[in-house]
């Protein structure tokens, strides 16, 4: 008797009308429950997507993986799960799908669009994390910069230079480039030029170069040093002079050879010409 009076005194005052009262007779149920089923599934979704997330990153594989690429890959996760319950709880409560994926494809190529650049970064950047060209403490030269490998993330890469400087590298560069990785073998070649003066003997030369090359502590017996007449220059004859050592001490047996030749060929009178020319005056 009271909900009577109540819906005559909402009909009478305009707010209720008989079609709306029919309405709910007829589709109420229907509508609390599938708000109810929707919201139902919305918590227990949301909840289930976290678990899953942890369960998977907490896996020994995905432990493995560089900890970037990790922790790209757990977000990127965690996006397509909740996207996947909105979707869902979505269709319960009757939205149109066609209408909800118009709206996810508008926004998304909105946003490609705006972040283009940082998403080319962002593909190279797992392209480096997974495929490892390179690795942290690497000396590497790429993109116009050298310097030793300090720190990789998803969007850039961190160099430190060998006079203490910090270049930051987008990795979309950085992978469109060459890279040339001086620290992945253990031993690299040391290529030296040596000149001398036509006047003094080759073999002589040759054989002072070598003895002291081989007298370096770091310099290895295996491969041999390697001693060559390379060319007949204007002023001078040049010698090629190769020698191995390991990758740590490449700067350190570079410099040494280059000053102790140049002791040893003073103290032997092998001398270095400047650059010269002869002019002949013809009477």
């Amino acid at each position: 008797m009271e909900n009577e009076v109540i819906q005559e005194a909402a009909k009478e005052s305009g707010f209720i009308t008989d079609e709306f009262l029919n309405f709910l007779s007829e589709k109420g149920t229907d509508i609390l429950l599938s708000f109810i089923g929707g919201l139902a599934l919305l918590l227990i979704g949301l909840k289930i997507a976290k678990k899953i997330v942890k369960m998977i990153d907490k896996s020994k594989r995905v432990q493995k993986i560089e900890p970037s690429v990790r922790t790209f890959l757990k977000s990127a996760l965690t996006v397509i799960l909740y996207a996947a319950v909105i979707s869902s709880t979505a269709i319960i409560w009757g939205i149109p799908t066609t209408s909800f994926m118009t709206v996810f494809a508008s926004a998304g190529v909105a946003v490609g669009l705006a972040l283009q650049g940082s998403l080319s970064n962002l593909a190279g950047g797992i392209m480096i994390l997974l495929f490892k060209p390179f690795k942290v403490g690497d000396y590497i030269e790429g993109s116009s910069c050298a310097g030793f490998v300090r720190e990789i993330t998803v969007i850039y890469t961190k160099l430190l230079t060998v006079d203490n400087k910090v270049v930051v590298i987008p990795n979309g560069s950085l992978t469109s480039a060459n890279i040339t990785d001086f620290s992945t073998m253990p031993l690299r070649r040391v290529d030296l030029m040596i000149s001398a003066s036509y006047g003094d003997d080759i073999d002589k030369v040759k054989n002072i170069i070598l003895e002291t090359v081989s007298a370096h502590e770091l310099v290895l017996k295996d491969p041999e040093p390697f001693v060559r007449l390379f060319a007949h220059k204007e002023s001078s004859l040049d010698y090629t002079v190769r020698v191995w050592a390991k990758s740590e001490d490449y700067w350190t047996v570079y410099f040494d050879l280059t000053e102790e030749i140049k002791k040893a060929f003073d103290a032997n009178g092998i001398s270095i010409p400047f650059r010269q020319l002869d002019v002949t005056i013809k009477q």
